[in-house]
């Protein structure tokens, strides 16, 4: 006999989780009386939003779900914008909340935190929002939340449980994790891919998000071809940045497409081809395969000649595997048009290059970027801070979310304790989650914080001007961004010189709780 509460800790127990982000409130109070009774952490965000951002975070460098915890209402409407960015982002994420009762009239009686359709709120924002209605299936859920983020492309997954199966009790047996299977690809497929990527004089990579479960099979391909390779956003570190057949990450800069259009075969695992990553309209090389654990994404934003559906290691395995004698190639390709890259890179970022550099120095390999919807993100740390490590760039493109960075960069260090975890974050950003900083001072988490200053929404005001329309709404009072991180439990220190960033970042790994790096920007 258990009550629902115990149901869904234990059932979230079995499919190992760890972790969970998220605030108690009256509702929920039965999920809380059993977390530490199953060793489940229980990380305290400001603000849920913080919880979701947080849980992505989790997610994006562990590859494991993130959970977060939530009450009625207010609470999970709150999260929304983080899942809908989970969802953009192919980022698997469970998300708990109590619902009304399981007879709670459709008309609502004014209860508490009474929504008019609280689970369908969350399905457009979710891969799947499923309300329970008994203790059998709050069990069931979970094993199909993590059976259906394992085995088809992630996204996150709303479980509603009514706050009356909570309390109450029931004769139920906990459903073990479902056993999934990786999607193996076509073999006549695979053979057609493998001996068009042997023949062909100018083989390019282009891996997405969807690869960085599948790195080393890909890095194992491309050295195979000898082919270079590209990132989008979500792809960056999957290669070593340093790596010999590395071009860049920067899709929007002219090399990157340049790039696309001289290849003679292309091959995209892992990605939408999304107009996020290429701003200007996906370019199309003479052939293209695509990969992708998604077969309905196989045809958005480019129609491939030759399409596989397939998890993307077992494709690039088989690829490898089916590959015929691959002919000597200009060992040069890679080099040339990383170097386009680069100085394109380093002409579009030059305000930022400088900082970069400095705070390049100071990172381990294995460190961890979460950036916010900053010009000094996409502008400048996309195409110039070397990332080598998948899951080592967090950003959230796509839905493209503000206030991400430092939540995301909590979730992060939360669950990798022992790497080094860095927040990139402009002066308007900063203000959408900066209570944030008060749990990365409870955790005692030693977490550096750049923070951009242009004063306002640097972005949109470009924008305005551009299109003849006086700035209003985006120059905005810098608040004193030191005395604000003192208040927060941690500390600000002002960077009079971009190269004094490393010393400060280095400075800042070595005392728990959040250091706020202040740099600001140079007049564009």
């Amino acid at each position: 006999m258990m009550t629902g509460g115990e149901v869904l800790v234990r059932s979230l127990a079995a499919h190992g989780v760890e972790t969970v982000f998220g605030i108690p409130g009256t509702h929920n109070l039965e999920v809380y009386r059993h977390l530490t009774a199953f060793a489940i952490r229980h990380v305290t965000p400001r603000h849920e939003q913080g919880a979701g951002y947080a849980a992505d975070g989790y997610a994006r460098t562990t590859g494991r779900p993130g959970v977060v915890v939530t009450t009625t209402g207010p609470a999970v409407l709150n999260a929304a914008a983080a899942v809908g960015q989970a969802y953009s982002d192919s980022v698997p994420m469970l998300v708990v909340a109590p619902g009304p009762p399981v007879r709670h009239p459709q008309r609502g009686t004014g209860m508490l935190h009474e929504m008019r359709d609280q689970r369908g709120a969350l399905a457009a924002v979710t891969g799947t929002a499923h309300r329970a209605t008994s203790h059998a299936e709050i069990s069931e859920a979970v094993a199909q939340a993590f059976g259906e983020m394992a085995g088809q492309r992630p996204r996150p997954v709303y479980l509603e449980v009514p706050l009356d199966l909570l309390a109450e009790k029931a004769d139920v047996s906990i459903v073990d994790p479902i056993p999934v299977s990786p999607r193996e690809p076509d073999r006549e497929l695979v053979a057609e891919a493998a001996r068009r990527l042997a023949e062909a004089h100018r083989p390019g990579l282009l891996l997405g998000g969807g690869v960085k479960a599948a790195a080393a099979h890909a890095r194992e391909l491309a050295e195979a071809l000898r082919a270079p390779v590209l990132a989008t956003t979500n792809g960056k570190g999957i290669l070593p940045e340093d790596h010999p057949l590395w071009v860049g990450a920067a899709l929007h800069l002219r090399a990157a497409s340049s790039f696309v259009e001289d290849c003679d075969v292309l091959m995209a695992v892992g990605t939408e081809l999304a107009s996020t990553d290429w701003w200007h309209g996906t370019p199309r090389p003479e052939y293209l395969i695509r990969v992708d654990n998604d077969p309905g994404q196989l045809v958005v934003n480019a129609r491939p000649q030759l399409a596989i559906a397939a998890d993307a290691g077992r494709a690039l395995d088989s690829i490898q595997a089916a590959l015929p004698p691959v002919p000597t190639r200009d060992g040069d390709r890679a080099a040339t048009w990383r170097s386009r890259h680069r100085q394109e890179a380093r002409e579009e970022g030059a305000r930022w290059v400088p900082t970069l550099d400095a705070l390049a120095s100071v990172l381990d390999r294995d460190a961890v970027v979460a950036a916010d919807n900053a010009m000094a993100c996409y502008y400048g740390a996309l195409g110039n801070l070397p990332v080598h490590t998948p899951g080592g760039f967090c950003f959230p493109t796509g839905y493209g979310t503000l206030g991400y960075a430092v939540p995301a960069a909590l979730g992060a260090a939360i669950a990798n304790p022992r790497r080094q975890v860095v927040a990139l974050v402009g002066d308007g950003g900063l203000m959408f989650s900066v209570q944030e900083l008060a749990t990365v001072a409870a955790e005692r988490i030693s977490l550096p914080v750049v923070v951009f200053v242009n004063g306002g929404y640097g972005e949109i005001r470009a924008q305005m001007r551009q299109a003849g329309i006086a700035p209003a709404g985006v120059d905005l009072p810098v608040p004193d961004f030191v005395a604000l991180a003192q208040s927060l439990g941690g500390r600000g220190v002002v960077v009079e010189l971009p190269g004094d960033v490393g010393h400060e970042v280095r400075a800042a790994f070595e005392r728990p709780g959040p250091t706020l790096v202040i740099v600001d920007e140079p007049a564009a």
